[in-house]
């Protein structure tokens, strides 16, 4: 089953149960993947479909932490449960030291050296691990391993 027809059947489920939170999150998500679908004219690869999630959730961290830094528990706690669902919906997730152990092969790879060398080894490994690992967590990794 792709991972459309997985969306819409977990909506409907969601529907029966009467989960409302779960019910918001996939209606959000399924009218991203609508609007992307009509952007580009054509349905979505499941690729597509995981990229549309995955800008999903960097919009709910970006709120958590909005809500974090303004201590809104009570919202806090509603963005993680969104948080929780769209993972759900993702590839398995690197662990911090499975990327380092990339991030350091890559690094090895090219030669890198320095600071300068940080978009290079960005563009190297951010392929690698698409999908499965946050951006900014690899961001951090990489530029500790080159300070």
């Amino acid at each position: 089953m792709n991972l459309t027809a997985q969306l819409t059947e977990d909506l409907k489920q969601a529907m029966k149960a009467k989960d409302k939170v779960r019910l918001s999150v996939l209606r959000m998500v399924k009218a991203a993947v609508k609007n992307r679908e009509i952007e580009t004219g054509q349905p979505l690869t499941d690729e597509e479909v995981l990229a549309v999630i995955q800008k999903e959730l960097k919009q709910r961290r970006d709120s958590l932490q909005a809500f974090e830094s303004a201590g809104r528990v009570d919202l806090m706690e509603e963005v993680q449960g969104e948080i929780d669902i769209l993972m759900s919906y993702l590839p398995k997730q690197l662990t911090e030291d499975e990327l380092r152990e990339i991030v350091q092969g890559v690094i090895a790879e090219l030669g890198a050296s320095g600071k300068s060398d940080v978009g290079k080894v960005m563009s190297a490994v951010m392929p690698k691990v698409k999908g499965k690992a946050d951006g900014r967590l690899v961001q951090t990794i990489v530029q500790s391993l080159l300070a």
